[in-house]
């Protein structure tokens, strides 16, 4: 039996808004009013006077919160099995953890009994679940999303979190939970934060990773589709990594004893190795703190020349996937684990968004995440909705650019795109009465024929470019080449690269190898 919920509650009627019907459960830190918030502590009983303030955001946009969800307790865990109310695992595996300490929700979520559910994320609680659980998990800069009506566990490191089973939910639900609460004195306004530049230059690590054997064989199938988001290239993590180890070392274990340490006694109701955890956060000093921050920023300051190299870092979410019999054979050993490559998030000020990766070779699913400062996290949404298949919402401001020749990605004239800050929407086909020619270059143009044609199409792939770069964009293109109305496949009507009808000889049709990588390769 999987123990995901806590609280069930009677459906309300939905609120007219961009979430109408849509579903969602609470981790049980997150206040709803009229229910207790347990924090996994089953003598919090009083129940909660008012919604906390995302909640409020929430169902004014018309979702429906449908209960309040398992945790480790005071948000203490990346296992989901400190809990008094049961342990969860994943629903792909009663063997396997879910992992925590949004436990819950990543289960009522993977499971269908919700659309999305909230989370909170200050060591990876937000995505490790989620990679558990194949879904999608967006931790947001920190402050874009108010903590006020959520029991601490690190204040100043503390992040509301969404899980989804696809990016375009989780990505409606973020879109209505970030807005500035002037109560909440670590919010942050999303136009103070700074926007990334474009580019599509994504960071892999240099060195291997120390990941058990079936995670390491999905990581290696990763690494082989990462170039599908942009140029990869290879950097130094060791700060990072570094920089994780800190989080329950550190000054910041104290401040897990500052919030929630006076209800650790000897109540049976207190799970022992969340107390045996915090409780040494009681004997740090003022020294040891300010110790603590120092090294944060050599390490930060270590790691900081990686964004001016790449727009986003992409890591496993863990090492590896513990079995609840691993767990209890070595409770912190292996949660200290799970966290090599998420604790540092918050501590460095970035964002992240976690989503399924290819599978293990044994079914079960393999999550990776993508990294970035503050302030990118749309850029990496749009990033993780291409990885996993998803359209891109263009912005009113947006135009979408199918091209099928050296703009590809990976293709000479690439940068010319990522230099204006377009990003890759999607991957798709012409509809099929549209024929490749090659002219002068040579390159590649397309014109759509009079009559139709049977067949899959021609290979593009479909850009997100400002429409105030189109123009500049668009002198670069020499004729017989020229920017026009294109039809895809599925009849979605978008801006392509189209010939003139006098420049497509017959004798160059290059249609029937389906797209500029294929004559290339000369299939």
């Amino acid at each position: 039996m999987n123990n995901e919920w806590i609280t069930r509650v009677d459906p309300i009627e939905p609120a007219d808004g961009p979430l109408r019907g849509l579903t969602m459960a609470l981790k049980d830190n997150i206040d709803l009013a009229g229910v207790p918030t347990t924090a996994g502590d089953p003598r919090n009983s009083r129940p909660a006077e008012r919604n906390a303030f995302v909640v409020d955001q929430l169902i004014a946009a018309g979702a429906v919160p449908l209960g309040k969800t398992n945790l480790d307790q005071y948000a203490t865990g990346l296992v989901g099995t400190r809990s008094p109310y049961g342990a969860c695992h994943s629903v792909f595996s009663e063997r396997h953890v879910s992992g925590g300490s949004s436990s819950g929700s990543a289960v009522a979520v993977a499971s269908g009994q919700v659309d999305f559910a909230l989370g909170t994320d200050t060591a990876g609680s937000g995505r490790v679940p989620a990679a558990f659980n194949r879904l999608v998990g967006i931790k947001p800069s920190r402050g874009l999303v108010s903590a006020r009506g959520v029991v601490p566990a690190c204040r100043s490191l503390d992040c509301v979190t969404v899980m989804a089973r696809t990016v375009a939910t989780a990505r409606a639900a973020y879109d209505v939970m970030v807005a500035y609460d002037p109560d909440d004195a670590w919010s942050r306004r999303e136009a103070d934060l700074p926007r990334p530049q474009g580019g599509g230059v994504i960071g892999v690590p240099d060195v291997g990773l120390e990941l058990d054997p079936l995670h390491e064989a999905a990581w290696q199938e990763t690494l082989a589709e990462a170039h599908r988001l942009g140029e990869v290239v290879k950097v130094d993590v060791r700060p990072l990594l570094e920089a994780a180890e800190l989080l329950y070392s550190g000054p910041w274990l104290a401040e897990r004893w500052l919030a929630f340490g006076d209800k650790l006694d000897d109540d049976p109701a207190v799970d022992p190795t969340v107390r045996t955890i915090v409780r040494g956060g009681a004997a740090l000093t003022a020294s040891a703190a300010f110790a603590g921050f120092d090294r944060l920023a050599t390490l930060a300051r270590a790691s900081e020349h990686l964004w001016t190299q790449l727009d986003a870092l992409l890591l496993p979410v863990t090492p590896g996937h513990p079995t609840l019999a691993e767990v209890a054979a070595d409770p912190i050993g292996v949660n200290s684990r799970l966290g090599r490559f998420t604790n540092m998030v918050n501590l460095l000020d970035l964002c992240a968004v976690a989503f399924p990766g290819p599978d293990r070779a044994d079914g079960l699913p393999f999550g990776v995440q993508l990294l970035a400062p503050a302030g990118h996290d749309r850029a990496l949404i749009d990033l993780a909705a291409v990885w996993c298949g998803e359209p891109v919402p263009a912005s009113n401001t947006d135009v979408l650019l199918a091209v099928a020749g050296a703009h590809l990605s990976g293709q000479p004239l690439n940068d010319q795109l990522v230099r204006r800050g377009a990003r890759l929407a999607f991957t798709g086909r012409t509809a099929s009465s549209y024929r490749m020619f090659l002219v002068d270059g040579p390159r590649p143009g397309l014109t759509r024929t009079l009559t139709g044609a049977d067949g899959p199409g021609i290979e593009v792939e479909v850009w997100r470019m400002a429409a105030d770069e189109l123009g500049g964009f668009a002198g670069t293109i020499d004729p017989p080449l020229a920017i026009g109305p294109l039809e895809l496949s599925d009849g979605q009507q978008v801006l392509g690269f189209l010939c003139t009808a006098d420049a497509a000889d017959p004798a160059r049709d290059i249609t029937s190898s389906g797209g500029w990588r294929a004559y290339l390769s000369g299939s």
